[in-house]
């Protein structure tokens, strides 16, 4: 990691790809997240409609919780899959993939470096010499 993190030996179009890819990448890690949560509700949706099957069952209503039973317990979310089989071929397929691409260009352009662009913001944005403003880790004042 360079002393400087505004890495001033990058120019700017540089700085601004790699600070617009580490934004796709954070959208991409909000998007995992999300799809996770989908995982999860749909999960303990399912645990809940095995429980009102149950009640149904034993209230009396046993043709109605058969076809609940057969029909929507266990059912695939979509076409052969589970929520967790999508999120394994998410991870496999593209997420894991971003992130390979993401360290590519950081190793390629910057050494590693990360959120230069932030913090060539983090400079221009900050007052030198106010408290709480002050530069940071690997930020010159």
């Amino acid at each position: 990691m360079a002393s400087d993190r505004t890495r001033p030996d990058l120019d700017d179009t540089t700085v601004e790809g790699l600070g617009k890819l580490s934004e796709a990448l954070e959208t991409i890690e909000q998007a995992r997240g999300q799809l996770y949560a989908f995982h999860q509700h749909s999960g303990k949706a399912d645990l809940l409609l095995q429980e009102a099957v149950e009640l149904f069952r034993k209230a009396g209503h046993t043709e109605l919780a058969d076809d609940l039973d057969r029909d929507l317990v266990g059912r695939n979310v979509i076409a052969d899959r589970w929520t967790f089989q999508i999120v394994e071929d998410y991870d496999a397929d593209y997420w894991s993939t971003f992130r390979a691409f993401d360290e590519r260009a950081r190793g390629e352009l910057s050494d590693g470096d990360r959120h230069v662009y932030e913090a060539r913001m983090k400079q221009r944005e900050r007052t030198a010499g106010h408290p709480r403003h002050e530069a940071g880790p690997a930020l010159s004042d």
